[in-house]
């Protein structure tokens, strides 16, 4: 999977212990993150279906579809995160338009897994 490493000097980070629960499936997606250190969960229900760890970003679909997360997000380890809001990503995506293409690629390669599982 890609990994984006335009965050990784970031100082507008969040601090997450290992076992907390960063978003719930169901909940209004704000935010998406970027993983600074530590690794990341996603879950449907107990099932792990996706793990993240440095440079590795998530949460990206509720930041462009609007609609409520698919999936529970769970510090699998102690974590550093960058939010990103609609704000940051729009800004992003204007001022380093490759951002959008790892973006997109991140989202083909999950749809890829999904679809081959």
């Amino acid at each position: 999977m890609a990994t984006i490493e335009l965050f990784r000097n970031s100082i507008d980070t969040q601090n997450y212990p290992a076992g907390s629960v960063i978003f719930r499936q169901g909940d209004t997606g704000e935010l998406m993150y970027a993983v600074q250190e530590g690794t990341v969960e996603i879950r449907l229900g107990e099932r792990v279906i996706q793990t993240h760890g440095p440079g590795d970003i998530f949460g990206e679909m509720a930041i462009i579809d609007n609609q409520p997360r698919s999936a529970t997000a769970v510090a699998a380890t102690d974590c550093r995160l960058v939010p990103i809001d609609e704000h940051r990503f729009m800004f992003l995506v204007q001022q380093t338009p490759f951002f959008a293409i790892q973006v997109m690629r991140v989202m083909a390669d999950r749809l890829r897994r999904l679809m081959s599982a």
